[in-house]
């Protein structure tokens, strides 16, 4: 395995106090091969044998499965099922826990599969929620997103969980962030008439090792830049603002959030402290490799790729006191995050 994954894993692991409560116990990960969840797999498997708990992971694509997780697949802790969540889950052996993570979260496939997009994360969320239900869980996780603020007036950044602003519900584009809503208010539905003890997470702007360099977000683009010794070519005039969080401080918090976070209720995950704007972004990454000798450039024909739907939101970052409350704190900036990141697929 990569070793700046493994040295993510292991500070996980490490910094990570509560395995006791996954003791002898299974847990559900859908969209497994994901980029987020893929971590959470590989952080279970790293303290299965010494707790004895059962990883079941759950994948659209099992040749990808078998890719990510190659260096596991004779481990007896792991199992994986080829299970489109859309679907009806029906799954025999009792579960402890369940993180739903499974969603097309790469904007470019929200103007090409918008149909797909959604069903993740209403008829996903109600399918596993209902798995939880019938098995009792200990907790259900439910990974929305950042996006289903919307534009939120400037005075009111960092959001804090309990401030929305607009989303036109009449454009394709809200198929993320409107059905992220909407599977948020399932798991709120399904603890207040059922007691499942569901928690929700909102990430904002993750990344590290693992990401798809063709995943269509700007910050992918950049280290693909970084990593094929290219120029930087910006399709904006840079200037939106995005927190990013870099996934080992992430996947901590998913973690604490599973175990100690109010049933019913969400946390927003992502580092305001590391706020930058998409310039300044590039232009950070560009300077962490002067050896490349690269630089940042304006794209002057702006017609880009039309299956790209462009984010209104010019700036968005979180308010993160009620995570911190439950002991949590991004800790990784983003030179040495995105350094990280990049020399992961150099290695």
């Amino acid at each position: 395995m990569n070793p700046i994954i493994v040295e993510d894993i292991h500070a996980i692991v490490s910094e990570f106090k509560h395995w006791n409560n996954f003791k002898g116990k299974t847990v559900l990960i859908s969209g497994a091969n994901g980029f987020l969840p893929a971590y959470l797999v590989e952080t279970f498997l790293q303290v299965a044998t010494q707790h004895q708990i059962t990883v079941i992971a759950l994948v659209r694509s099992m040749d990808n499965a078998k890719k990510r997780f190659n260096h596991h697949l004779s481990n007896p802790n792991l199992h994986i099922i080829n299970q489109d969540v859309a679907h009806e889950i029906k799954i025999d052996k009792k579960i402890d826990f369940i993180i739903h993570a499974a969603s097309q979260a790469s904007p470019k496939f929200y103007g090409t599969d918008p149909v797909g997009t959604l069903n993740a994360n209403v008829l996903g969320t109600i399918n596993l929620i209902n798995l939880a239900k019938n098995n009792n869980v200990e907790s259900f996780l439910y990974f929305s997103s950042g996006e289903v603020y919307g534009e939120v007036p400037e005075h009111l950044i960092p959001i804090k969980e309990d401030t929305f602003g607009y989303l036109n519900c009449a454009n394709v584009r809200a198929c993320y962030g409107e059905s992220k809503r909407m599977g948020e208010n399932i798991c709120v539905s399904y603890h207040a008439q059922y007691g499942v003890k569901a928690k929700i997470v909102r990430p904002f702007h993750t990344y590290g090792p693992g990401m798809k360099l063709d995943d269509g977000r700007v910050f992918a683009d950049f280290v693909a830049n970084i990593v094929n010794k290219q120029n930087i070519i910006l399709n904006s005039d840079g200037s939106a603002i995005r927190p990013f969080c870099y996934l080992k401080d992430a996947t901590l918090a998913f973690l604490t959030v599973l175990i100690t976070g109010k049933d019913g209720e969400a946390y927003n995950v992502g580092n305001p402290n590391e706020e930058y704007s998409i310039l300044q972004l590039a232009q950070t990454l560009v300077q962490l490799y002067p050896e490349y000798q690269l630089s940042v450039q304006f794209n002057q024909d702006l017609k880009n790729n039309k299956n790209y739907l462009k984010s209104p939101i010019v700036r968005n970052s979180p308010n993160i006191e009620k995570i911190s409350e439950l002991g949590w704190t991004p800790t990784t900036d983003v030179k040495t995050g995105f350094k990280r990141t990049i020399d992961s697929f150099l290695t």
